[in-house]
């Protein structure tokens, strides 16, 4: 059986404020593993990390504590299969691959937060979500799983939705940036005159 080809629903490049405080950057082919597994199951004691929490594993992959019960597996583009088989199905166990069903992106820098802020119905303070964090919000009128994963010092989150939504989502993070010097791509304004 062949593999499927990953296209993503966002075809434009990063885009980065002039000053690098802030980018926003297609992640959609990020590997994607839901895992919804009973507490007494031995899944939940290999995935080892609660709800609301995040910790990233000596392959690096991102194991997510998404829901009570589920967790979300990211990973390098191509690594689903992999990924998949360190789960025990024994019990109460369902591993699937969501990768092609959901868009992502990631948004970086010491202007992410306060970008984030316009569009978020959460405050994404220190506070409230320091880095690790695991949470469900609306990101521009968009259903979003977001987590707190801060790469090289700096301030980063990752944002799923359903796939239908990447586009949008893109364009509406991306807006959120203008503030910051962010130029939008002809035809990718989501206020267009």
């Amino acid at each position: 059986m062949s593999e499927i080809t990953f296209k993503s629903p966002v075809d434009v490049g990063p885009l980065t404020s002039p000053d690098g405080s802030v980018t926003v950057a297609d992640a959609a082919s990020t590997t994607k593993v839901q895992v919804r597994a009973g507490a007494d199951t031995a899944a939940a004691a290999a995935l080892d990390v609660s709800y609301g929490s995040s910790r990233r594993r000596a392959d690096d992959a991102l194991v997510c504590g998404t829901r009570p019960d589920e967790w979300t597996i990211y990973g390098t583009a191509g690594q689903a299969a992999a990924i998949s088989a360190t789960v025990p199905t024994d019990g109460f166990v369902t591993v699937i691959d969501i990768t092609h069903g959901r868009a992502m992106l990631r948004i970086s820098g010491s202007n992410a937060s306060a970008s984030l802020n316009k569009i978020c119905n959460l405050d994404l303070g220190e506070e409230l979500t320091p880095n690790g964090a695991v949470f469900s919000a609306s990101v521009g009128n968009v259903g979003c799983d977001l987590v707190r994963d801060d790469q090289n010092g700096q301030t980063s989150f990752l944002i799923a939705c359903e796939r239908s939504f990447g586009k949008f989502l893109f364009i509406a993070v991306a807006d959120a940036c203008t503030e910051f010097g962010v130029q939008i791509p002809a035809g990718w304004e989501l206020h267009r005159h």
